[in-house]
């Protein structure tokens, strides 16, 4: 990347949208040694907000992928007890334990007997139903190969995937996956077992980056899913959502099914553009690029496009009567995966609205 009257420029932008691609080539001046690899974090350090780096056809993948199964289990395990926490569509009809009742609770849920016998009020809680069939549906296009936090949004979708296989694995359930990266589409059969999810996530994770100037059809991997009809279940849809919302008709088509949730991965530069001065941009999607300075006016302009795309896409997964998770690069992402699971929680239970099962972030 050139970037002339800047100095040494950085090796990392997003996109523009609609206007001017964002995600540049890398700096060839720059020393390769410059930067640490993020694929070769210590498995046994302290815990990380960011995910490991999963680059395909990496040494290090296999690693990096139980150093991230570790850090869900052990983190969501300490933070969500019980089994289908969150995830499952609704709370479930199977009846369970009954407790005290605490302020903001469904009082459809009282249990009268207990609270006859105990003269303290007490809800019957429920245990979600068993076998349920989840799909993901992951998105890896060119757009996803960048980042400036701690970690790309490759890395960040992959990890949410398997977040999603952590709160959903077991008693019966099977889980699959369409896998798209704009150079076609890979469907891998939902399973059961943890042999099945390893592979799967193994699957996911491996999947080749797309070349330079491939445009991601996000589209084309929803229809996949809906088109032969699946089992009604739980669809997840991993995207940054970039570029047209021409996919809102199929995720709609799904949710009339599906339990649907669109997780939303991001970057810091995805909205705003940092004051470096004068630089060349790309495209990673097109393959176009184009110099320029990025001044006061072009960065306001370049937020606001950003913010106003976002909007567009919320707008669409609330139309879609979707839930709505956003992660971003640069936060920790586990954090951010367990206030949207408590709040989904809440949701059922009528503790909460039901806005707070639909973003977080």
């Amino acid at each position: 990347m050139s970037s002339a009257g800047s100095g040494t420029g950085p090796s990392w932008w997003p996109r523009l949208l609609g206007r001017l691609g964002v995600a540049a080539e890398s700096d060839p001046s720059e020393p390769a040694a410059s930067t640490p690899e993020r694929g070769e974090r210590r498995p046994g350090g302290p815990a990380e907000p960011h995910p490991p780096s999963l680059a395909p056809g990496s040494a290090h993948l296999e690693a990096a992928l139980k150093t991230l199964e570790l850090t869900v289990r052990r983190r969501l395990d300490g933070l969500l007890q019980g089994n289908h926490l969150g995830l499952v569509p609704g709370p479930g009809s199977e009846a369970g334990d009954a407790r005290v009742y605490q302020p903001g609770d469904d009082v459809r849920r009282m249990d009268w007997s207990v609270t006859a016998r105990t003269s303290e009020p007490h809800i019957r809680e429920t245990i979600a139903d068993r076998e349920l069939e989840t799909w993901l549906v992951v998105d890896l296009s060119p757009s996803l190969d960048f980042g400036t936090g701690g970690c790309e949004k490759r890395d960040l979708a992959v990890a949410a995937c398997s977040a999603v296989v952590h709160l959903t694995r077991g008693g019966g359930n099977r889980i699959g996956a369409v896998v798209a990266n704009g150079t076609g589409l890979v469907r891998l059969p939902a399973r059961g077992g943890s042999a099945h999810a390893h592979g799967l996530m193994r699957r996911i994770a491996g999947t080749p980056r797309a070349p330079e100037g491939t445009r991601g059809d996000l589209t084309g991997a929803l229809e996949a899913l809906r088109n032969p009809p699946r089992r009604r279940g739980l669809v997840v849809v991993v995207s940054d959502f970039l570029g047209d919302t021409d996919w809102n008709r199929s995720l709609r088509g799904l949710a009339v099914r599906h339990d649907v949730l669109a997780i939303e991965v991001g970057d810091l530069r995805d909205e705003e553009l940092p004051d470096v001065g004068t630089v060349v941009l790309a495209d990673p999607e097109s393959g176009h690029s184009r110099e320029v300075t990025t001044t006061p006016t072009l960065r306001r302009r370049f937020a606001a496009e950003a913010t106003a795309h976002r909007e567009r896409v919320a707008q669409a997964i609330r139309a879609a009567g979707a839930g709505h998770l956003r992660l971003r690069t640069d936060r920790d992402w586990i954090a951010d995966v367990v206030r949207f699971v408590v709040a989904r929680k809440r949701g059922w239970s009528g503790q909460g609205s039901g806005a707070a099962m639909r973003g977080s972030g």
